[in-house]
């Protein structure tokens, strides 16, 4: 009985649970719980021999969560406590800088209450700091806990439980030289720079991923492209890699154990730390050391056994990097990998099927039967996962990765023979970086293609697709629980159940006069109108641009729409516009409609000129069948939120306003410059600004719904009780997406 595994099961099971779904009061109940049940397992595991299996998951279970008792307690108390305090303390860079919106960041170590801790620190300054600064001042600290004024379990899970903002008298002292602590950062700095300087433009960006995992230079499109066809993990560093390198490594040593062990491991530390020891790539060097181990003490290596200790090793060091996407999807592959990767490489190699195969030719198949199956095995958990995180379900995956990951090997081996030459000579590594630009352009060439297939991807904006997924899964319980194995007719099942998902889905929308979607881009808005077969899309912008193009690409992809009928920005503020050059790169338009106002950003600058752009200087209507819209710009010459377009979308028995970012002055205008009709949706202007959304728009419209886009813990206090009240005594049904998240509206 593998008990290693089983208990990994039960610690990383009853982590998941703790940190989810359990209050940190929680933990300790749970632990005497976990206890009670596991004494009573023991004492009848004499009579229930099968009560071992249960015996160790629940020692794992007791075990998580006393861990989490004593870690919440001892640790994150003082993140908790500090939060929302301003605090005079002094902090250590431990990476780079980089630039935001309004300054730059950059991750520091601090000392509260006794205590070190991660930190993430903005600041207002644009000074470059580097490893080993000394950033000393007063602070607002937030915690980035659940409960906390900064919940963030993208923080949370890299182990940066606080976040500073700068306040008074910061002062910036520079190292006088690089730490040791600061190595791995300055070495990721030294990888991009050479590789950047080595490999042709077009493919430094794919070298520099693949390398060290960094993706910030990579291009929406092929990040996008690597997603749709299912290889992201190809640049995301991970146990991909580390095979890959450690494979090359036992070649050089001559296949001899010790030195295997001796220089190997150093190599994979050495790997994982410039690559920001990722989770997937730490859970892979943890494997890869008790397998070279095992080798070199002649002992069994057992994956699933190495798999629980990897797991478990990581949680008790830090239990909330259960949460980190990263860590979810390597376990999730892995498991896959093991579970099902043989099976069906013994279904394709079957004799009945295939015949007996000898010699190379048998070879051959055996090791394209494994690829399959590791391609195959990889997805079955993988896949709900991307599905959650990313709304987004691969169909080519297996067929992207057939392609190409038999390339991804020697391209890897391309790219670090350029790096090391690049560190000696630069004009010789150009020229063999011309050489691995062709490979690399393979890669992207197959993704970018399969990519562009109208049913490469699904997406779960749509419950059909979701209701799908479910179905599918279902099948395969089914699939594993029969003993005589229905391959063909499970496959078909699934086909079958996958075109009606897509039937109901694209046709969803022409079932009612009119559709109105407010999608959920956090502190921004997008909108798309939809009636009598066509749809336009009303700005696009919020927390993040790309991420608001994905939110809003992913809406119109699951409804089937690849070109819309029209794009109106009704102003260009980012929250609104920021958006649409990457939305415009997913989905293509008939026209853009655009205001007549001031552009500070340059947003329109950044859209495809071929896209039909229409400037509304003057009230325009779009009309079709019994369908209007009109837009009505303004007469204020200024670049303030009064200057940006209305829109008024009118259906036969519907009526829908959009004011986008206009104050109760520009209401006032537009309610002179035209006749407003009593509204069935009011999007509420500004995202529920005290300034906007006034009681003589509210009385002239009477609008029967009310919705606010608006991010969810925004810094602007958005919507403010002066419009929620206003909206509540005009008799308005309210709906929020920083609380139900997308909003349909079916008229």
């Amino acid at each position: 009985m593998r008990k290693l595994m089983w208990f990994a099961v039960g610690f990383g099971g009853a982590t998941a649970v703790g940190i989810y779904c359990l209050g940190s009061g929680s933990y300790l109940l749970a632990a005497g719980i976990c206890a009670l049940v596991l004494l009573a397992a023991i004492f009848l595991r004499q009579r229930y021999r099968k009560l071992r299996i249960a015996v160790a998951v629940l020692l794992g279970m007791a075990v998580s969560f006393t861990a989490l008792t004593v870690f919440d307690q001892v640790y994150l108390s003082v993140p908790r406590a500090a939060d929302e305090q301003s605090v005079t303390m002094t902090l250590t860079a431990i990476d780079y800088s980089q630039e935001t919106d309004y300054g730059i960041s950059v991750e520091a170590v601090g000392k509260l209450n006794g205590k070190y801790y991660a930190v993430k620190v903005y600041l207002s300054d644009e000074e470059e700091i580097s490893p080993g600064y000394k950033i000393t001042g007063q602070f607002t600290l937030r915690c980035s806990l659940p409960g906390c004024s900064r919940e963030s379990s993208y923080n949370a899970s890299d182990g940066i439980f606080l976040i500073a903002s700068s306040g008074k008298d910061v002062q910036i002292a520079a190292a006088e030289r690089l730490p040791w602590y600061g190595f791995a950062a300055y070495a990721r700095e030294r990888v991009k720079e050479v590789l950047t300087a080595s490999l042709p433009e077009d493919v430094s960006a794919f070298g520099i991923a693949l390398m060290i995992g960094d993706k910030q230079e990579l291009d929406y499109e092929t990040d996008t492209a690597f997603k749709i066809s299912g290889i992201s993990h190809i640049i995301a560093v991970s146990g991909l890699h580390v095979t890959i390198l450690f494979s090359l490594v036992y070649f050089l040593v001559g296949r001899k154990r010790l030195l295997a062990f001796c220089i190997g491991l150093p190599v994979l530390f050495l790997f994982a730390a410039v690559a920001g020891f990722s989770p997937s790539i730490t859970r892979a060097c943890i494997m890869h050391g008790l397998m070279v181990a095992a080798m070199l003490f002649d002992k069994d290596y057992d994956p699933p056994t190495a798999l629980g200790f990897a797991v478990v090793v990581m949680l008790a060091v830090d239990p909330w990097v259960v949460a980190s996407v990263s860590f979810q999807l390597s376990v999730g592959c892995m498991c896959g990998i093991l579970l099902f990767a043989q099976p069906i490489a013994n279904w394709i190699l079957d004799k009945k099927r295939l015949g007996r195969w000898k010699g190379r030719r048998g070879k051959m198949a055996k090791t394209f039967a494994l690829s399959v199956g590791m391609s195959l095995g990889a997805t079955v958990f993988v896949t709900p996962l991307c599905a959650y995180y990313f709304g987004t379900v691969s169909l080519v995956g297996a067929l992207t990765n057939l392609l190409t990951l038999w390339m991804v090997t020697f391209v890897f081996y391309g790219v670090l023979a350029v790096l090391t030459l690049g560190l000696i000579w630069l004009p010789g590594a150009k020229v063999l970086g011309w050489c691995v630009a062709w490979l690399i352009r393979y890669i992207l060439t197959v993704a970018g293609l399969l990519s562009k297939f109208p049913l490469a991807a699904v997406y779960t904006d749509s419950i059909y697709i979701v209701l799908w997924l479910i179905f599918v899964y279902l099948l395969l319980a089914i699939h594993l629980i029969l003993k005589k194995k229905q391959i063909v007719i499970m496959s078909c099942c699934a086909v079958m159940g996958l075109c009606l998902a897509l039937t109901l889905s694209w046709t969803e929308a022409s079932w009612n006069e009119c559709q109105v979607t407010v999608v959920d881009v956090g502190q921004g808005q997008c909108i798309l109108l939809q009636s009598e077969g066509r749809t336009f899309v009303v700005d696009c912008g919020g927390d993040s641009d790309t991420s608001a193009a994905n939110s809003a690409a992913n809406a119109l992809l699951s409804q089937g729409v690849w070109e819309v009928d029209g794009v109106i920005l009704t102003h260009y503020d980012a929250d609104h516009a920021a958006g649409v050059p990457y939305l415009l790169q997913r989905v293509s338009t008939k026209a853009l409609y655009l205001p007549d106002c001031a552009d500070e950003d340059g947003t329109s600058d950044q859209l495809p000129r071929d896209s039909g752009q229409i400037m509304v200087d003057e009230i325009m209507q779009i009309t079709y069948g019994s369908t209007k819209i009109t837009l009505i710009p303004s007469l204020q010459e200024n670049s303030d939120n009064e200057s940006g377009l209305c829109v008024l979308f009118q259906t036969e028995n519907c009526a829908i306003l959009i004011t986008g970012d206009r104050s109760t002055s520009g209401e006032w205008e537009l309610m002179r410059t035209i006749d407003l009709p009593k509204l069935d949706v009011l999007i509420v202007g500004h995202h529920g600004s005290k300034y906007s959304t006034s009681a003589e728009l509210l009385e002239l419209t009477q609008p029967d719904v009310a919705i606010i886009s608006v991010g969810e813990s925004n810094t602007y206090g958005h919507p403010t009780q002066q419009t929620l009240d206003r909206l509540l005594a005009a008799g308005c049904v309210i709906y929020r997406t920083d609380l139900q998240g997308k909003i349909i509206f079916r008229g």
